[in-house]
């Protein structure tokens, strides 16, 4: 029979694990904004989309998988979800702090979550996000006030995160993890017009490609790693509660990195997102997604 320490061991380690990846992937966040002034937000989400293509096809090698007509339109839907969430998330960053752009995406898989559900007690969580969207709307002009534009980008960013769930598993079922090194590089494929467009030749800019590689390893590479290694030694169910308390890691790592002071009132929309979604997880029924999924912003 396992000791109490090895037991504990074996349950806080893919806790820790899970700490990290979402650390890295806010961190990644962080270090991606810092090249906005060089190539601005649609060129930084080319050079993170490239690269992580370029390590996922190296990695999964996807052309040994076989695409067939049925699972083609599910794998590109996957994709374009994929690069429009990645796309509007790193557009908000341009006028919101990171943890509130973090908290207004989450309203995606929360959305997803709840929408089968006819529970009283889900009508809770809708509450609980519905109050703390209403805390974030920037009513007057107040030291807390939001860029409405920056905050339309990252409930969009939310909107694709939905549709990511949604053809993911399908694209997920059909393809394995290759699905997700095809979607990564169909997602490049739609973004990198756009990110061409606004930033030219910038992006070839040899003393910007460390920092991108930089990013492309923080926000996938490396937390996508971890996560796998997490869900293999975690129940779904306590690890979508887990991923939950993200946009809390977001407005840290703004803070810690950015220097992004959020008000009180945001830091209590913030944890009433993080409460709705965290009880969502926990009191869903088998039949209801137990997680938000892995992000991928």
């Amino acid at each position: 029979m396992p000791s109490l320490k090895s037991r504990l061991a074996s349950t806080l380690l893919p806790v820790a694990v899970l700490m990290v990846a979402m650390a890295s992937i806010q961190s990644g966040a962080s270090l991606a904004k810092s090249l906005f002034p060089e190539v601005g937000a649609q060129g930084t989400t080319t050079l993170r989309l490239i690269f992580a293509a370029i390590m996922l096809t190296l990695i999964l090698r996807p052309w040994r998988t076989r695409i067939s007509a049925g699972s083609l339109w599910p794998l590109v839907m996957y994709g374009l979800a994929l690069g429009g969430m990645n796309l509007l998330f790193y557009m908000s960053l341009r006028s919101i702090p990171l943890g509130i752009a973090v908290a207004l995406e989450f309203t995606g898989p929360l959305a997803v979550a709840l929408f089968a559900s006819r529970r009283p007690i889900d009508f809770l969580w809708i509450g609980l996000a519905s109050l703390g969207l209403w805390l974030l709307l920037p009513l007057g002009k107040s030291e807390g006030h939001l860029d409405l534009t920056g905050m339309a980008y990252a409930l969009g960013a939310g909107v694709c995160w939905a549709a990511y769930i949604l053809y993911g598993q399908r694209a997920g079922n059909d393809h394995g993890m290759q699905g997700a090194a095809l979607g990564v590089l169909i997602a490049a494929l739609f973004v990198a017009p756009i990110g061409i467009a606004h930033a030219g030749s910038d992006l070839l800019r040899t003393e910007l490609l460390p920092v991108a590689l930089s990013v492309a390893l923080l926000s996938t590479a490396i937390p996508y790693t971890l996560e796998m290694i997490a869900l293999t030694r975690l129940p779904a169910q306590t690890f979508g509660t887990l991923m939950s308390i993200e946009p809390a890691f977001g407005a840290l790592s703004g803070l810690i990195f950015l220097g992004e002071h959020l008000s009180l009132l945001q830091w209590l929309a913030i944890c009433c997102i993080i409460l709705a979604s965290v009880g969502c997880t926990a009191t869903a029924t088998p039949n209801q997604p137990a997680k938000p999924l892995v992000p991928a912003d």
